[in-house]
């Protein structure tokens, strides 16, 4: 009996090295591609940024749109249409020979 055991004991020294290996392997490999900091955490993030940048743009190019409203709407270059239809629109009038075209909102 231990002659048997010497023999196991032998053999596990020589096993237990490269299986532990093997298992910091397999753990790393894991928490590389599952981990918060792994691959498909930076795919998400990599998509979440591209979404971000999109909305980014979509704000800038309202943001350029009201800016240049507002530009024709200064004292110094004051656009008389752009005044009369926000007028209108404010107030809610028509002259009597308009004709009032009213677009409803679309519904998903």
């Amino acid at each position: 009996m231990s002659h048997l055991v010497r023999e196991i004991r032998f053999r596990a020294r020589h096993i237990v090295l490269p299986l532990l290996g093997c298992l910091a392997i397999v753990y790393f490999g894991y928490h590389a591609v599952e981990g918060d900091r792994g691959l498909f955490a930076w795919v998400a993030k990599s998509n979440q940024a591209a979404v971000a940048r999109a909305e980014v743009a979509a704000l800038r190019a309202e943001r350029e749109s009201l800016e240049h409203k507002v530009a024709r709407l200064r004292p110094e270059s004051l656009d008389l249409d752009l005044l009369d239809e926000r007028a209108r629109a404010v107030l809610n009038l028509s002259s009597p020979d308009e004709i009032v075209i009213i677009e409803r909102p679309k519904t998903p």
